[in-house]
């Protein structure tokens, strides 16, 4: 698959052509991590690779800039990942799943290392362990609550703790971490909080010792079980009540909220056994068109939990306005490989259909205005990218009517893989 082929180099681009019209509020950087091997080095599996950055530059109605820079980590720059008696090197690990912003810094993240600071131009500063505080990975998923400005995250690994959660402060101080005893070596990929809650994913693809170096070194254990745990974040040391659920996996959450009868909600996309069999054919090598998640809804209350299927269609990258994260959210904004959906959650769709055979990625909302305003009011920011790896575009959509035609779309110097996750850096941060 051409649209999966890593670049061989780093380049800059200025003044890129813009067809329609930037809104000129968008005044900022958007910008997209994914694994890209450096030319020569195999990849076992489609996760793994030395992180990537891509990043567009618009100011004024102008898209000034593309560029990409590798993340440059331990193991970019040849560090050993094994410190003496065995133990990783959180900072030798590839950077290569999301880029945030908080509290005025740039990371990019994975969840089997330290965050790597990035300067606004993607160069990489180094790991970030917040003053010697964090002993543990981060997830490449932290959730900021819009009501504190606290950063929720966690840290997952084989050997114990196998699960720690942590939060950083509005001004991006670690101020609490915490062990969470129970779960066994799984994959946490992703969590999901709500105004009071945690919402931890203790699902079967376990750890498997034996595959360390040759590929991603977890599988589907039917053993194990699938569960959900609840865990109150506004009390210190707050019970974690576990709930048993369906055997499924989950990559990523749409997002959660509490209702009016206390009761958790939880929207996600979800793998059922054959489902992520498939996927991780596909993702090791071997091409599966059947690795499909749907978007699904967990209601967790105190007699276990109910689960609901929301849509057949086959999605993923879910994401929504992040002021609403862990609130009621009216818009979820997903995709399927060659479509945007945005999901009305009181009832209907919007599709916007890229032409064929093109690829795009995670749409990601940018807000019109700060305040007040309606919850679909701002922008979608993806980049698309041709099946034969020719040419990239970032494209622009209202949100508001996502099945329209683009507002705007910058054409990129160059055709840019299929990645993870990216942000929009407003210039205030």
């Amino acid at each position: 698959m051409s649209y999966l082929t890593p670049v061989p180099d780093e380049i800059t681009a200025f003044d890129l052509p813009v067809t329609g019209t930037l809104p000129t509020e968008l005044n900022g950087r958007y910008v997209r991590n994914g694994p890209n091997p450096r030319p020569g080095e195999k990849s076992a599996h489609v996760f793994i690779g030395h992180g990537m950055l891509h990043g567009i530059r618009l100011r004024n109605g102008r898209a000034e800039w593309y560029r990409n820079r590798w993340v440059r980590t331990g193991m970019f720059v040849g560090h050993p990942s094994r410190r003496p008696g065995g133990n990783r090197d959180l900072a030798a690990v590839s950077a290569n799943t999301h880029i945030i912003e908080h509290a005025g810094r740039l990371m990019a993240l994975v969840e089997t290392g330290l965050p790597h600071g990035i300067t606004p131009d993607l160069d990489t500063i180094g790991p970030e362990d917040f003053d010697g505080r964090l002993t543990t990975a981060m997830t490449a998923h932290p959730k900021r609550d819009p009501g504190t400005g606290d950063l929720h995250f966690f840290g997952y690994a084989p050997q114990p703790p196998h699960l720690t959660y942590h939060r950083l402060d509005a001004t991006g101080k670690l101020v609490y971490s915490r062990e969470i005893a129970g779960p066994g070596a799984t994959m946490m990929h992703d969590f999901a909080i709500t105004e009071r809650h945690v919402v931890w994913l203790d699902l079967p693809v376990v750890f498997r010792p034996h595959l360390v170096g040759k590929t991603m070194p977890y599988q589907w254990d039917d053993d194990y079980g699938a569960r959900l745990g609840l865990m109150r974040h506004d009390l210190p040391y707050a019970p974690v009540r576990w709930v048993d659920i369906d055997p499924c996996f989950v990559f990523h959450i749409g997002n959660a909220h509490e209702d009016a009868a206390g009761r958790v909600i939880l929207d996600a996309v979800r793998y059922g056994p054959a489902e992520f069999a498939a996927l991780w054919r596909t993702t090791s090598g071997t091409p599966d068109a059947e690795g499909v998640g749907r978007l699904h809804r967990w209601i967790l209350d105190p007699a276990g939990a109910t689960e609901v299927s929301l849509d057949d269609r086959a999605v993923e990258f879910p994401t929504l306005d992040d002021t609403r994260i862990g609130r009621p959210a009216r818009y979820l904004y997903t995709t399927d490989d060659s479509a945007i959906i945005k999901y009305d959650l009181t009832g209907g769709s919007a599709v916007h259909r890229l032409p064929p055979k093109t690829y795009i990625g995670e749409a990601v909302f940018v807000p019109a205005i700060p305040g007040p305003r309606l919850e679909d009011d701002g922008w979608l920011l993806a980049i698309t990218t041709r099946h034969d790896g020719s040419a990239s575009q970032l494209l622009v959509l209202d949100a508001s009517n996502p099945a329209a035609p683009p507002v705007a779309a910058v054409d990129l110097p160059r055709g840019v893989p299929a990645g993870f996750h990216g942000s929009w850096i407003p210039d205030e941060c």
